[in-house]
Order: C-alpha cells, then sequence, then structure tokens
C-alpha cells in the first residue's frame, strides 16, 4: 500500500518506521509544524490541501494521528476526496454523527478506534466477559482508572471511555460512568473511572472489581506505542477499498471469525 501520514509526531514516525518494515510505502506525510522531508525520504506538506496536488492524490489510505480539534476536519478533507482514512485521533467523538453522515454520504471510507493495540482490543473482550460474570453478584463493585503521560491532551483517555462503555453494555446495575472527581460517594449505578497524568507513562488501564471478601483486578499495560501503530497498519490494510464506518472491534470480528472458520 501506499500509505499517507497525518500528523509526523511521535507516532508518525513510528508508524512510518512499521510500514516500511511491512513493505508499504509512505505516499506523503502531513503535517504544519514539520519542514522539508520525512525519514522515508517522502515529502512533507504543511496541509491537506497542499498535498492533494503532491503524493496525497496517489495513497491507497491515509493513517491520522493529530489532535482532537483538527481531526474531523482532517476525515472530512480525506472522505470528500475518496481517500480511506484510518483515525488513532482520540477526543473527538461529539462529532461522530457528523462525522458518519459525511462519510457515507461521500461514499468513502473510516476506520477509528479508541485504541488500536490488538492487547488493548482483546482486553475489551476480556473486561466485556467479565462484567457479565459478575454483573449477578451485588456484592462485587466494579470501578477503573487509567494513567498517560503528562503530554497527552485527553483526558479521559478514548481507550478509557470504551472500556467503561464495554462493562456497561454488559452490567444491567451499572447505567453510567463518571469520569470527573467525586465529592461524595458513587450512585450504586454508576460506573466511577478516574484519571492520572504523570512521566512518560504510555497507557495503563485497570478495570477493578471489589467485594469484602475479595478483589479480582485485570490490567492492560503499554510498554511503548509499537502496539498502536502495528494495531493501526493492520487496520488501515483491512479497510483498503472497503466503503462505510468502521471500528476496531470489526477488524477484530473478521480476524476471529476466519480463524475459527
Amino acid at each position: 500500500m501506499k500509505l499517507a501520514l497525518v500528523g509526523y509526531g511521535k507516532m508518525g514516525r513510528i508508524l512510518e518506521a512499521r510500514a516500511l518494515e511491512k513493505g508499504h510505502s509512505i505516499a506523503a506525510v502531513i503535517d504544519p509544524f514539520v519542514k522539508g522531508t520525512a525519514d522515508s525520504g517522502a515529502p512533507v506538506y504543511g496541509s491537506l490541501a497542499e498535498a492533494l496536488k503532491g503524493g496525497l492524490g496517489q495513497a491507497d489510505g491515509a493513517i491520522e494521528f493529530t489532535r482532537p480539534d483538527t481531526a474531523p476536519e482532517n476525515i472530512k478533507f480525506l472522505a470528500e476526496h475518496k481517500i480511506p482514512v484510518t483515525v488513532g485521533t482520540t477526543g473527538w467523538y461529539a462529532k461522530l454523527p457528523e462525522i458518519t453522515a459525511a462519510v457515507n454520504a461521500a461514499g468513502a471510507s473510516l476506520l477509528w478506534a479508541s485504541n488500536f493495540s490488538l492487547g488493548v482490543n482483546l482486553f475489551y473482550l476480556i473486561a466485556a466477559h467479565a462484567a457479565s460474570l459478575f454483573d449477578p453478584f451485588a456484592e462485587y463493585d466494579v470501578g477503573g482508572f487509567e494513567v498517560h503521560h503528562n503530554k497527552k491532551a485527553d483526558s479521559p483517555s478514548g481507550t478509557a471511555i470504551t472500556l467503561a462503555e464495554k462493562v456497561l453494555s454488559r452490567m444491567k446495575r451499572k447505567t453510567k460512568a463518571v469520569y470527573d472527581k467525586l465529592d461524595r460517594p458513587p450512585r450504586a449505578d454508576e460506573l466511577h473511572f478516574a484519571s492520572l497524568r504523570a512521566g512518560s507513562v504510555p497507557g495503563v488501564h485497570s478495570l477493578v472489581f471489589d467485594s469484602q471478601a475479595d478483589t479480582i483486578e485485570i490490567t492492560h499495560t503499554a510498554r511503548n506505542r509499537e502496539g498502536l501503530a502495528a494495531g493501526a497498519i493492520l487496520a488501515a490494510e483491512w479497510l483498503g477499498s472497503r466503503s462505510g464506518v468502521y471500528t476496531m472491534d470489526d477488524v477484530l470480528a473478521d480476524i476471529l471469525n476466519r480463524s475459527i472458520n
């Protein structure tokens, strides 16, 4: 595949290296804060409009890791020009209905995920199953927490929100996630999920099922961003020429179904 990278920070550079290792090429890099050429020799453009006149026009797909305030317009632009886009930026999901409508109206394709790590997405499946197991036993309460580096732009993380949603979808006695500081005891139907930003932590997400008798804790700890890059490239490969809006759930469901059959 010829890939365009929208955003060329730490993640963009890791994506570039992993894509080249898998035999893909980099058609263009788009980042207004980077000048010259990328490590791969690909041209760097200051905007998508500028890149469209160059390497972006030849791209088979784009991978977008930027910021919550820029991702929606990036997605709309790429959809308008029929360039399949895989989006790892989080914090923009309030605009997801608007973006979904725009992508579908353009007959384009979008694959988004709060976290592209295969480990995290398998962790989601484990968490959902655990929630369904604990739901009938009211003596077990559930809560969660996440830790990220102090440069992360959003809080709670998109991964934390997705994790909480997985729990809520499988526990009838929990109806709402609360991410803010609480100056009161949480209500019985609330799932409290806390966030911490410190140091250089790539990412830790935990669910805690607790009773007076014992505690069961399940945790995913990222060692680096390599898992995110590998998953994003896998997702871009899977998206290919498909049209519509997908998530990493669709990618995993397809892969797991093929492995069973």
